[in-house]
């Protein structure tokens, strides 16, 4: 009896200590993407944590680079209304050194439905060492949500210039799963 307590004891410490643990206080989606995209921007992964105070989603891609030549850039699309199945937020970014960052609301996903800025706490950073951009959005900018779920995109440039595509996680303007605080 007393081995089976200790074992079962030890099996379980084990399993804590080998299992990623989430965030307190934060529910988390991980999402993975297929290598579909021959450019640095290539995403591969979306981490999204939905937090007491934030929202940070986390895009990691493939080759990532610094250089404006890259033309790496992203969007993030937010939807935080269960009854409206279109995105209310865009978080657009460039992903490529010295690049600039906007919180937009939107109707839809159409760049002609992109509307005004949002007033509120955000932030974006660019990890070019471990290949992933984070984007934090204070609960509060967002109507403090009760869920959210995300859809991305990112694309890309050439050297020369010319369109290296686009990557969106999953199909095309489609949703995470919803992600509850």
């Amino acid at each position: 009896m007393r081995t089976t307590l200790l074992s079962t004891a030890a099996l379980a410490v084990a399993a804590l200590a080998l299992s990623p643990l989430a965030p307190a206080g934060a529910a988390v989606i991980d999402v993975t993407d297929p290598a579909d995209l021959g450019h640095g921007v290539d995403l591969r992964a979306v981490r999204v944590e939905h937090k007491a105070r934030n929202i940070v989603v986390t895009t990691t891609h493939a080759n990532l680079r610094k250089t404006w030549r890259s033309g790496s850039s992203g969007s993030v699309f937010l939807d935080t209304d269960p009854a409206d199945p279109r995105p209310e937020y865009v978080f657009a970014s460039g992903y490529f050194d010295g690049t600039d960052y906007q919180l937009l609301s939107v109707d839809g996903f159409a760049a002609k439905k992109w509307g005004e800025p949002v007033e509120g706490s955000y932030r974006l950073r660019i990890d070019y060492d471990r290949e992933q951009v984070r984007m934090r959005v204070a609960r509060a900018a967002l109507g403090s949500p009760d869920q959210v779920r995300v859809a991305v995109h990112v694309a890309g440039t050439r050297p020369d210039g010319s369109n290296a595509g686009t990557d969106w996680l999953g199909e095309p303007r489609s949703f995470t799963d919803w992600v509850a605080r």
